[in-house]
């Protein structure tokens, strides 16, 4: 019966986190492999460390055996790696004791919900964002590109301009910008739309 708690436990903890992450931006966390990895690492490691406990034999052939694994896609940023050794360590601390896997998965989501909501709150009160948008990330962004004639001071003090390149041959602008969310995109979009010396803007979704 204790581990079936365990397990709920592991459970709820891989999908708050996935909410929470999906909540603060990281889309990644969507998809159905990320999905499947919330839910079923815990329970990989919780077994593994519940299998070797007590048995050095065992534990030397597991880790032999192991050595062997590897992920076969590139990790994309620093906070994947984070969560995967999070949703590790519920696992492991599932094994040992209960309160510690709810204490890290709630401490987690805690943390990424209070990080979206410092960022938002800034937003609101045109502060710059409490973190920089980096395309380098593996994070899907909607992106709005603009075609100018002409230098656009709007767009060249905007907190979400990624690049800027200048056709020495026409004179023309090309700005790119990014944004976390479509109603902040959107917004930008109503302020530019009407000036004369906009030749083009194509907008990305995601």
């Amino acid at each position: 019966m204790e581990d079936f708690y365990s397990v709920l436990t592991m459970l709820i903890s891989g999908y708050l986190i996935r909410f929470s992450l999906i909540y603060s931006g990281q889309l990644w966390a969507k998809t159905f492999s990320q999905t499947v990895a919330f839910f079923i690492l815990p329970i990989i490691t919780f077994t593994i460390t519940k299998t070797i406990y007590g048995n050095i034999a065992l534990s030397l052939g597991m880790i032999g055996a192991l050595s062997i694994v590897r992920f076969r896609h590139p990790v994309k940023s620093a906070l994947e790696l984070i969560i995967y050794f999070d949703l590790i360590t519920i696992g492991i601390a599932s094994s040992v004791k209960n309160s510690y896997a709810i204490s890290l998965s709630l401490m987690t989501v805690a943390i990424l919900i209070c990080l979206k909501l410092i960022n938002r709150s800034r937003n609101n009160s045109k502060k710059d964002n409490f973190y920089n948008i980096s395309f380098n990330e593996g994070v899907d962004l909607n992106q709005i590109e603009v075609s100018s004639s002409e230098k656009i001071e709007l767009i060249e003090n905007n907190n979400n301009l990624k690049s800027l390149i200048q056709n020495s041959e026409t004179s023309d602008y090309l700005y790119r910008l990014a944004f976390q969310d479509k109603e902040t995109l959107n917004q930008f979009k109503k302020e530019i739309e009407n000036l004369k010396s906009i030749k083009k803007i194509d907008v990305n979704y995601i």
